[in-house]
C-alpha cells in the first residue's frame, strides 16, 4: 500500500469500498505510548498446545508486556512487528512462549522455510526483531483492554496498564480434541488436522479420517490421493446420505461405522484403533478436523463482531468492526471466506498487510 499525498484518501476511499466497517483514514489525536501493540496469543480455559502442522501458528502472535495471559509470539505478529519496526514504529510486542503448532514436527507451504520446525522459525524471527530498536518483545499476559483510536489502554497481569495508538489482535484459537484416549498425546504427530501440511510426509501409510463434523467426507476424499488404503471413520457422529456413500465409493474410500474409544501405538506414533465393540482396526495417521474456539475473549469484550463461528470478522486489511483495532492470523476471517486461514503463511502475509495499512493511518492522520 503505497500513499502519498490526496492520492491517499481515493486509494481508502476504493479499498473501503471492497471492505467497509470503519473509515480508514479517521483522525485521531496524537498519543504518547505505543504506536502499536500485539496481543499475544491468551489461553482459554484450555493449556495452549493444540497444534496444526503449518497452520495454526496464524494466530500466535507476539506478545509484549503484559498483554495476555497465553501463549506466545507467532507468525502473524511477529511478522506485523518486522514491518512496523522497519518503518520506525514504536511496537510493544507480548511473548508467552508458545505457538499452536508447536506439537507439528515441522512448517510446509512456507516458501524457503519448507520443512523447519515452528521454534526454528520463531527463534530466527525474534532474532531478527533485535535488529530494530523500536520493537520491544516482552514475556506478559493482558487481562483487559479498552479505549479509542489514539488512547488504547491495556491492563496487565502484574497491574501495569499499556497505552497504544492501535491495537493488533493476534490471540489465535485452539483446537477443541474429542475426549478420546491416546489423541490428545498423539496430535500434531500421528493425529494430524491438515493434508496440505501432513499428507506429503504420510504418504503410503493406512489413513483414517476420523469424523466429527460435514468436513470429515471433503477430507476422506481428499487423503485418497495420498494412499490406497483410506478409511473413513463415522465414530457415531455422521450418517452418511446415500450421495455421500457413492462419493466415497467412487474414490475408494472405505467406511466403518461403531464408536472410536481409544488409540495405540508406541509413544507418538499410531497403529490402530479401538472401537467400543472391543474389535480394531490399523491405522497409521488419522486426521481430525476438529473445531477450534477463540482462545481470549479480548476481541468480544472490546466490541469486534464476529462472524457465527466464532472467528473475528475482519476486511480486506485485517481491520476489526472497531476503528483502530486490527486481527490477524487464524482468529478472524473475512465474511466472504468461508473460513479462516491456518497456514503460517498466510499468517505472516496478513501481519504485514495490516502492518502497513496502519503505518499509514498513522502517517496520515495522527
Amino acid at each position: 500500500v503505497s500513499i502519498r499525498g490526496d492520492a491517499a484518501t481515493q486509494h481508502f476511499e476504493n479499498a473501503e469500498a471492497r471492505a467497509p466497517f470503519h473509515e480508514i483514514g479517521s483522525n485521531v489525536a496524537g498519543f504518547g505510548g505505543e504506536d502499536v501493540f500485539l496481543q499475544p496469543i491468551v489461553q482459554v480455559g484450555v493449556a495452549a498446545e493444540s497444534a496444526e502442522e503449518a497452520h495454526g501458528g496464524g494466530g500466535g502472535p507476539a506478545a509484549g508486556p503484559g498483554r495476555g495471559r497465553g501463549a506466545g509470539a507467532g507468525p502473524g505478529g511477529l511478522s506485523a512487528a518486522l514491518c512496523l519496526g522497519r518503518a520506525g514504529r514504536q511496537v510493544l510486542v507480548l511473548d508467552s512462549g508458545s505457538w499452536r503448532n508447536v506439537p507439528s514436527g515441522a512448517i510446509h507451504n512456507f516458501l524457503s522455510r519448507d520443512g523447519v520446525t515452528a521454534d526454528e522459525l520463531r527463534a530466527t524471527a525474534l532474532a531478527q526483531l533485535r535488529q530494530y530498536p523500536s520493537v520491544k518483545v516482552q514475556a506478559a499476559s493482558a487481562e483487559a483492554a479498552g479505549g479509542e483510536p489514539g488512547n488504547f489502554q491495556v491492563t496487565l497481569s502484574d497491574g501495569r496498564v499499556a497505552q497504544a495508538h492501535r491495537l493488533v489482535l493476534a490471540t489465535g484459537v485452539e483446537d477443541v480434541l474429542p475426549d478420546i484416549p491416546g489423541l490428545n498425546e498423539r496430535w500434531g504427530q500421528s493425529v494430524v488436522h491438515c493434508p496440505y501440511c501432513h499428507g506429503w510426509e504420510r504418504a503410503g501409510l493406512a489413513l483414517g479420517v476420523l469424523a466429527l463434523n460435514e468436513w470429515a467426507v471433503p477430507q476422506a476424499v481428499h487423503v485418497q490421493r495420498f494412499s490406497d488404503d483410506v478409511t473413513l471413520y463415522t465414530n457415531g457422529e455422521l450418517d452418511l446420505t446415500a450421495e455421500q456413500h457413492d462419493l466415497l465409493k467412487a474414490h475408494d474410500v472405505k467406511i466403518r461405522d461403531g464408536q472410536v474409544t481409544a488409540l495405540e501405538g508406541p509413544g507418538t506414533a499410531l497403529e490402530r484403533l479401538v472401537f467400543a465393540d472391543g474389535s480394531t482396526a490399523t491405522c497409521e495417521t488419522l486426521y481430525c478436523h476438529a473445531p477450534t474456539r477463540q482462545r481470549s475473549d479480548l476481541a468480544a469484550t472490546l466490541g469486534c463482531r464476529l462472524l457465527e463461528d466464532g472467528a473475528v470478522e475482519v476486511n480486506d486489511f485485517g481491520q476489526t468492526t472497531r476503528p483502530g483495532i486490527y486481527a490477524i492470523g487464524d482468529m478472524a476471517r473475512t465474511a466472504s471466506n468461508p473460513f479462516a486461514g491456518h497456514q503460517v503463511i498466510i499468517a505472516a502475509a496478513g501481519g504485514t498487510a495490516a502492518a502497513i495499512v496502519i503505518d499509514q493511518e498513522l502517517l496520515y492522520n495522527d
